[in-house]
């Protein structure tokens, strides 16, 4: 076996995870979880500091299981009855009496939210009181990467500092390309990866939770309803759209299912797995076939997103498009360079596409990026490839390093002005 697969393996099943919630919110809702182990009793007061990034993607979405956004409500369910044994899904088990008690600490002004200046892209501090002890938790670099606890300003337990990851820096050290993570995708044993169809069964279930009820702008049953009326069609190109954008309807309007997400976040989960598993059932690929795509999707998107930070101006789902583009046209039994087409396509199609935070607006993006993604791929496989135009290079590998550019340098203070704009 190549020696290169185990540590794709590995950075697959860190970045490709179950998740309930938008997971900066999650973050709040994690720390504070962990912090409220260390006290006797219930707090009565909760301090939420987090860096800017945190705070713009945490303001505008729902609350799983709450019907209330923000990062007081996520850090006082998640104090109150949070279980930080579950990750991402911390919030899984809350229910309304949780809720009320949340919001009776919010009312009596008892949870307080503040902006850090710290460099981090990730970074949330809990402190919390019952009364009688102070216990405070700090977490970076990741949705759930703890790396210190206090009780009574001692420490409990403090991360090496060598041993702090970030998720940009998931790939640093690790040879890999485009090319040979879908030579992996492609040729690793069917065993090893089928692991990665858990993500259908996710991603689907709430694509059809946003279906079914009313979350958010309602994109996916919008266009539901353009269909029915017969303004669209019911093409392979709309039950995509439709049902990707359904999906992240119900993921920031607060649905209690998680999504298998992606790099942190979910949106860029279900763009990276929805398109692909509605193509494999166009083209009647096998689950062996599905689940190597889903691997070129998933392990693809992540590749290009470590050249730039984790969280910035820049709406991931465009390249988790143009990763899922790839995967369409390997499940059309097209060729490697074609795969190559239609990312470089993607790219070139909706790389200005800003993320000015966590919300029902996602889904819109959800929708524009998956819809690149089917134009880009069927470009690609009339052989049509988008190439030295703009910041789209030569190759797809010289465009992935382009777009790290722009996004690191060229969009900090773009990063900066959004979130200025949102806090006024």
């Amino acid at each position: 076996m190549n020696p290169n697969w185990a540590a794709y393996e590995g950075i697959i099943k860190l970045m490709v995870k179950p998740a309930l919630g938008c997971t900066e919110p999650i973050a709040a809702a994690y720390a504070a979880a962990t912090a409220r182990k260390m006290l006797s009793n219930s707090p009565t007061e909760i301090n939420v500091y987090v860096s800017d990034n945190l705070y713009k993607n945490a303001m505008g979405v729902f609350v799983p299981g709450t019907g209330k956004m923000g990062l007081a409500i996520a850090a006082g369910v998640g104090a109150l009855g949070g279980n930080a044994e579950k990750g991402l899904e911390v919030l899984a088990d809350i229910d309304e009496d949780t809720v009320q008690k949340a919001q009776t600490l919010i009312g009596n002004n008892k949870i307080h939210v503040m902006r850090k200046d710290i460099d981090d892209f990730i970074y949330c501090l809990i402190e919390m009181t019952d009364g009688k002890d102070h216990a405070s938790v700090e977490l970076k670099g990741g949705h759930t990467q703890i790396i210190c606890k206090k009780l009574n300003n001692r420490i409990i337990f403090q991360q090496d500092k060598g041993k702090v990851s970030s998720t940009g820096s998931i790939c640093t050290g690790i040879d890999i390309s485009f090319k040979k993570l879908y030579d992996y995708a492609t040729h690793a044993n069917f065993e090893d990866i089928k692991f990665i169809l858990d993500a259908c069964k996710l991603n689907h279930a709430l694509a059809l939770e946003g279906l079914t009820k009313d979350y958010g702008l309602c994109i996916g049953k919008t266009i539901e309803q353009g269909i029915k009326s017969g303004v669209l069609s019911q093409d392979f190109a709309n039950q995509i759209i439709m049902y990707t954008a359904s999906a992240s309807d119900a993921r920031m309007g607060g649905a209690t299912l998680p999504a298998m997400s992606n790099f942190g976040s979910g949106n860029q989960g279900i763009t990276a797995t929805i398109p692909v598993y509605l193509t494999a059932k166009h083209y009647d690929n096998s689950q062996e076939q599905l689940a190597r795509a889903l691997i070129i999707s998933h392990l693809g998107a992540i590749y290009i997103k470590s050249f730039y930070p984790p969280l910035s101006a820049f709406c991931g789902n465009t390249v988790t498009g143009a990763a899922t583009a790839a995967a369409m046209v390997y499940l059309a039994n097209g060729s490697y360079e074609q795969s190559c087409f239609a990312a470089q396509n993607v790219l070139s199609d909706c790389a200005g596409m800003v993320c000015d935070g966590a919300k029902s607006t996602c889904a819109m993006k959800v929708k524009t990026a998956t819809n690149a993604a089917i134009n880009g791929f069927l470009m690609a496989l009339q052989h049509k490839e988008a190439h030295n135009q703009g910041i789209v290079g030569d190759i797809l590998e010289q465009t992935i390093q382009n777009i790290g550019k722009l996004v690191t340098y060229g969009m900090a203070e773009t990063d900066h002005t959004i979130i200025e704009i949102m806090s006024e």
